[in-house]
């Protein structure tokens, strides 16, 4: 039990020391990941339209 509590202290203990990002630094952030999705979606939309015409195609 002493292992337990002595890990949530030096955890919290940590924590202290973080340095959390400010709110337009998580803005930035959530932008570009949203931003990538999209892309990589539209990407990936592209290829498999085009993979289903080939085998259209061929088949």
């Amino acid at each position: 039990m002493k292992k337990i509590i002595l890990f949530f202290q030096e955890s919290f203990a940590e924590l202290k020391n973080v340095t959390w990002p400010g709110r337009d630094e998580v803005i930035s952030s959530t932008k570009v990941v949203l931003a990538s999705t999209v892309v990589i979606a539209a990407v990936l939309g592209l290829v498999d339209f085009i993979l289903v015409k080939l085998v259209d195609l061929v088949f």
